[in-house]
């Protein structure tokens, strides 16, 4: 899972960004509200973290942009403004949850989580593909009843294909989600990947369609 963090608190931001990165999320981080914007607009990111007050562009007129140019991206909005009316605005501009400084990390990640996981389509936070489940509020894969232990390059290519069971995935669209903005990738790190996940799995499991990209096969 691939985060848009912004955030223009020097000390605030590379830590949220660190913190995140421990739980497995690929993070871009900026913080000026005229970057935010373009990335949004540009990149492919399952959720963003947004700040209010943005340097360059407010947080509020960022999220405006993205909802009018029919972005769809899940915003968390971050902020320390508590009152009514700035929630009210973030609300009215698009936004899908709301977290008021100062805040807790781990609740920030389970209400990322719980937001990528209905922009799936998905209602429970359990999601099974045979013998293979995917808890989306922890983040813990299980294969036969027992814990999966998967590194964070594996934890994020299989919660795109788990999120999206039986359905195709596209090459690029995986690697767009699974790297940060900076890292130098190729489809052959992806390939690799993806051995490496068929190992753990079952060979079976992981469908290469041919031209496209992956699937996630889940019998019955």
């Amino acid at each position: 899972m691939r985060i848009l963090l912004v955030e223009d608190d020097r000390d605030l931001g590379p830590s949220v960004a660190r913190a995140l990165r421990d739980e497995k999320f690929a993070v871009d981080l900026v913080a000026d509200g005229i970057d935010a914007a373009h990335l949004g607009d540009t990149e492919l990111y399952d959720a963003a973290v947004l700040d209010l007050g943005l340097p360059g562009q407010d947080g509020v007129s960022v999220l405006n942009a993205w909802r009018e140019a029919g972005k769809t991206l899940p915003v968390l909005v971050l902020t320390a403004r508590d009152g009514w009316s700035d929630k009210v605005a973030g609300f009215k501009a698009g936004a899908d949850d709301y977290l008021v400084k100062p805040f807790r990390v781990e609740e920030l990640v389970m209400r990322l989580r719980a937001l990528v996981r209905r922009a799936a389509g998905h209602a429970q936070s359990r999601i099974t593909c045979g013998p293979l489940s995917f808890d989306s509020q922890t983040g813990q894969f299980e294969l036969d009843g027992l814990p999966l232990k998967l590194t964070a390059f594996e934890w994020r290519v299989l919660s795109q294909l788990m999120l999206r069971r039986g359905a195709v995935v596209e090459r690029l669209e995986l690697l767009e989600r699974v790297y940060e903005g900076d890292a130098d990738t190729d489809s052959n790190s992806l390939e690799v990947i993806v051995g490496r996940l068929r190992k753990k799995i079952g060979a079976d499991r992981i469908e290469t369609v041919r031209g496209r990209g992956y699937s996630l096969a889940c019998p019955g």
